[in-house]
């Protein structure tokens, strides 16, 4: 499987993007999608999962702000940025994996990653 992640930019504080991350090489709609990020200096960290019926996890960080969905049909998972904050500044990588992942935030159990986009949120 190959994920392709799209959508990062400069966006000020308080903006909204829209993460996109596209699936191919093989039928990935149950696939286990995750989202992580990582910022200069950092270690890599969750930032959302979804299963592929649509149940979905975040972090504490990003809870009431960020939205993951997926769209089966396309292959496709997103990632819905509300109100961000110059802290959410960080390449961001699309993940998956064709288990279901109860350690769903330890980013060494995903199998497949994208290349990361960058977000850049200015204050």
């Amino acid at each position: 499987v190959q994920l392709q992640a799209s959508g990062g930019g400069l966006v000020q504080a308080g903006g909204s993007l829209r993460l996109s991350c596209a699936a191919s090489g093989r039928p990935s709609s149950s696939y286990f999608m995750g989202w992580f990020r990582q910022a200069p200096g950092k270690e890599r960290e969750f930032v959302a999962a979804i299963t592929w019926n649509g149940r979905t996890y975040y972090a504490d960080a990003v809870k009431g702000r960020f939205t993951i969905s997926r769209d089966n049909a396309k292959n496709m998972a997103y990632l819905q940025m509300n109100s961000l904050k110059p802290e959410d500044t960080a390449v961001y990588y699309c993940a998956a994996d064709p288990r279901f992942r109860s350690d769903y935030a330890n980013h060494a159990g995903y199998t497949y990653w994208g290349q990361g986009t960058l977000v850049t949120v200015s204050s």
